[in-house]
């Protein structure tokens, strides 16, 4: 009896096997496959949203980057200048080190930026002019034929010419030429300063930073800054700065606070220190001057010349469309109203004072 129930209970089980799992076991199966596609798709779904999110955004990312590089570039303009400004007022052979860290920037040297041309008379008694031919040669002429001597000083060294009384241009030939700077003073017979002339290439620094949008430069200069940004034209921030006021006496006085920076070596970027090193002012001019006439040229960019030109100009061209040119003072044109043929001053029949002051400035990396 017993072995007949066992093997019912065999036959039963055995049933059930050739009738497959039951319908309790096929939904947990089925929920369980549900909840891993669901994870899936949760997943999929997810990676999906973020890289729309991600490719919408990346425009706004870069904008944002270049924005803070272009921050970054302007504050290390200001600092460089700030430098500049402090080693430039200190006594000869002293400076400052200060230490610029640059991920996207880095700073480079421009070397021969901007030319500027200087020449006055320094006496009532006889107007001189000396012309140019090259580094090595230039001819003088005095109208009253007072001119003695005549001085070159350059880097290189001095050296001084008689001259012969006459009425005719006088050729002189130096051997301390220099592509720099050169100081030509022509004396009268007692050794004093008859006339002075002057010619100064200037270099600066630039500040590059790589952009998005291209590249951003700022290029500083004598107490100026230019800027260009991508493909733009380049724009004058600050034109180089000179100053023209009235003086108790009456008299009219144009200041002139040039500034030249050298460098020993290249610059590069990454974090970088820097010495700032005075190497000591020059004073160009101080005093009376007549037949004033000077000339200044960019190189780094045609277009930025006429821009100073125009800064500089601003009060006389307001003056001239409102036909009070008869009593203004201030700088105006030499010849051409573009101030393409250079710059003078006008006093209203005062006297002129001409001060002008050349601050060197060497930076050492």
């Amino acid at each position: 009896m017993c072995d007949v129930k066992a093997h019912r209970r065999t036959e039963r089980s055995e049933g059930m096997e050739r009738a497959g799992p039951s319908p309790s076991m096929l939904r947990r199966d089925e929920e369980a496959v549900s909840e891993v596609l669901g994870v899936i798709m949760l997943l999929a779904m997810v990676m999906t949203i973020m890289s729309g999110v991600f490719v919408f955004l990346q425009p706004y990312l870069a904008d944002f980057e270049d924005n803070a590089n272009w921050k970054s570039a302007q504050g290390i303009a200001n600092r460089l200048d700030d430098r500049l400004a402090v080693a430039a007022a200190s006594p000869e052979g002293i400076g400052i080190r200060t230490t610029f860290a640059m991920q996207s920037t880095s700073i480079r040297t421009l070397q021969f930026i901007e030319d500027w041309d200087l020449a006055a008379d320094l006496s009532a008694r006889d107007a001189v002019t000396i012309e140019r031919h090259d580094e090595d040669s230039f001819t003088v002429t005095a109208r009253n034929q007072t001119a003695r001597s005549v001085t070159v000083v350059t880097p290189v060294g001095s050296e001084t010419y008689p001259i012969a009384a006459s009425d005719a241009s006088t050729l002189i030939e130096h051997n301390v030429g220099s592509e720099h700077w050169s100081i030509i003073t022509v004396h009268d017979a007692d050794d004093l300063p008859l006339h002075r002339s002057l010619t100064w290439a200037m270099s600066g620094l630039e500040v590059h930073t790589s952009l998005g949008m291209g590249e951003h430069r700022i290029a500083m200069s004598n107490h100026g800054r230019i800027e260009r940004l991508g493909d733009a034209p380049w724009d004058l921030q600050h034109a180089p700065a000179l100053s023209i006021d009235t003086l108790v006496g009456g008299e009219v006085r144009l200041s002139l606070a040039l500034r030249d920076v050298t460098t020993t070596s290249g610059i590069g970027g990454g974090r970088v220190p820097l010495e700032f090193v005075s190497l000591g002012a020059m004073e160009l001019f101080s005093g009376e001057a007549w037949n004033l006439r000077f000339a200044m040229r960019n190189t780094l960019v045609d277009s930025i010349t006429p821009q100073i030109h125009e800064a500089w100009l601003m009060d006389y061209s307001l003056q001239r469309s409102s036909g009070t040119l008869d009593t203004f003072v201030g700088l105006m044109p030499y010849k051409r109203a573009s101030g393409a043929d250079g710059f003078t001053v006008a006093t209203g029949g005062s006297p002129l004072h001409l001060e002008v002051d050349m601050a060197r400035v060497e930076v050492r990396p």
